[in-house]
């Protein structure tokens, strides 16, 4: 932590127990606190009526006003584009400032506050990227805007009306994913004490040779239905959602109203139900929309692209086909591990990196992906990057993989160019349809082609090639009114997005 912040000593005094975890109370005194920061490993037989015990003791102290408490279970997910833009906001401003105060909504005007979140944050981020082997500017900075989200979103109730000298408690289950560990440590930061009820299994040896916290054995490890919490009424009321709006970060950006219009007419036109086709289809369910816009002026571009063979050159229909090989199918589990639907993914880097569309990542909390020719389901809820304004994302698998090329510009696209696309629509893996550039459209400020190879519910993520084999685009979107009219975000994005993260195979 930075000089002049409070300084947090982790488990200076022995907690044994659940029970002595609910009734021990941090010290603090001039710029230190003592806090506590314990890992309860595996259970006992009466492990369910401890938890209970333990929040019917902390909750009536809360009530009190003596204790401050929240115990969590699954912490949320940032999927909103409102929050994706605030949270983004909130972290641009934090590193115009030296990454020293951050403002988030529960801070209002604690400058206090604001300077310990801040501190909190830089040492999260620095722990992130010492147990993550070459992490990207990217990769921290999404990390960062989740711990933002996180401090926010899961801890508002220790967190609003914060002072330092508060006892706070939180008590989270099963973390076992680096980047909740790493929130579970920001938030001792902050002066909270908290225990992890690692019931069914433990963090990895890279998370525990941090050396702060204290795991205490409890029994074997296995599957528990916790008792459900019920948080207290204690916490300061939350703004409502339209005081919170009202104060975002000056650099959270506002979604402009999509307009339709088609270049060299004057004349609107009724929009058209365009379809992301969507990683699952539910009946009755609305569909996004959004709008054609303008007819792209033609482009030019510099580079040039190679194919997977090594010399540069067209292929067959059949050669194509055979790349279906680099597309996946992405299936989108829900926190059950129930299904919810599919999509598609193209690999774009040797070291497990796969480019997706944000629509079909979002949606869940892990992933299942396979590989054409493959029994092995490769499962993962790595999500690298993300951008909701371009519709793509990157998850990762453990596995090496084969990458795609993708077009690196030298001639221009233009109407008529063949193309082929790869992806699973309907669920039907690796589907692979021909068709050609019929137009150039802008839909939100992003430039998108405008192909003619059929595409259904689950191409989402799907390859769009040149007739060298390499990636023009990602199918992302369709007219649900019209007949082989679809739309893909183009390769200068892609390009732009996946930008170390992509590797030939074999270089």
């Amino acid at each position: 932590m930075r000089e002049g912040i409070m300084k947090i000593r982790h488990n200076v005094e022995n907690v044994s127990s659940i029970s002595a975890f609910a009734n021990s109370r941090s010290e603090s005194g001039g710029d230190c606190k003592d806090v506590y920061f314990i890992r309860m490993l595996g259970m006992n037989a009466s492990y369910p009526e401890e938890i209970r015990q333990l929040d019917r003791t902390l909750s009536e102290q809360a009530s009190g006003g003596q204790v401050r408490y929240q115990r969590l279970g699954e912490l949320p997910r940032l999927v909103s584009s409102e929050d994706v833009d605030f949270y983004t906001g909130c972290y641009e401003n934090w590193t115009r400032n030296g990454r020293k105060a951050l403002e988030l909504k529960v801070s209002g005007q604690n400058e206090t506050q604001k300077e310990l979140l801040g501190a909190a944050c830089s040492e999260a981020v620095r722990l992130f990227g010492q147990v993550t082997p070459h992490a990207s500017a990217s990769m921290e900075k999404n990390f960062a805007v989740k711990l933002m989200f996180w401090a926010d979103q899961a801890a508002k109730e220790l967190m609003y009306g914060y002072k330092p000298e508060n006892v706070m408690k939180l008590a989270m289950a099963n973390v076992s994913k680096k980047q909740e560990y790493l929130f579970a440590c920001f938030m001792t930061w902050m002066g909270v004490d908290v225990l992890l009820l690692q019931y069914q299994s433990d963090i990895d040896a890279q998370l525990e040779g941090l050396n702060l916290s204290k795991k205490i054995p409890l029994g074997a490890f296995g599957a528990c239905a916790l008792p459900a919490y019920e948080p207290h009424a204690s916490a300061p009321a939350v703004p409502s959602h339209t005081q919170r709006r009202n104060n975002r970060p000056a650099a959270a950006r506002e979604r402009r109203p999509l307009e339709v219009r088609v270049a060299g007419e004057g004349r609107r036109q009724a929009p058209g139900s365009i379809r992301p086709s969507d990683p699952v289809q539910r009946p009755g369910s609305p569909k996004r929309t959004a709008s054609a816009g303008s007819i792209q002026s033609q482009r030019t571009v510099s580079g040039a692209g190679s194919s997977r063979g090594g010399a540069r050159r067209e292929l067959d229909f059949e050669e194509l086909a055979q790349l279906a090989s680099s597309v996946v199918m992405i299936s989108v589990h829900d926190k059950k591990g129930e299904t919810l639907g599919n999509g598609s993914g193209i690999m774009i880097g040797e070291g497990g990196y796969i480019l997706t569309n944000h629509h079909v990542a979002s949606g869940g909390r892990f992933y299942s992906v396979r590989i054409e020719d493959e029994d092995t389901i490769y499962k993962t809820d790595e999500v690298i990057k993300y951008n909701s304004v371009l519709d793509l994302a990157v998850i990762r698998i453990d596995r090496r993989l084969r990458p795609l090329p993708i077009y690196a510009g030298g001639r221009k696209l233009v109407r008529g160019q063949k193309v082929v696309a790869i992806g699973s629509p309907l669920g039907l893996f690796n589907s692979v349809s021909d068709g050609i550039i019929s137009g150039f459209r802008v839909i939100n400020d992003v430039d998108m082609i405008q192909f003619t190879a059929p595409i259904s519910h689950g191409s989402s993520g799907g390859a769009v090639l040149n007739m060298y084999g390499e990636v023009i685009g990602i199918s992302t979107a369709g007219f649900d009114n019209g007949q082989n009219i679809n739309l893909a975000v183009g390769y200068e994005f892609i390009t732009q997005f996946v930008s170390g993260f992509t590797g030939q195979y074999g270089k």
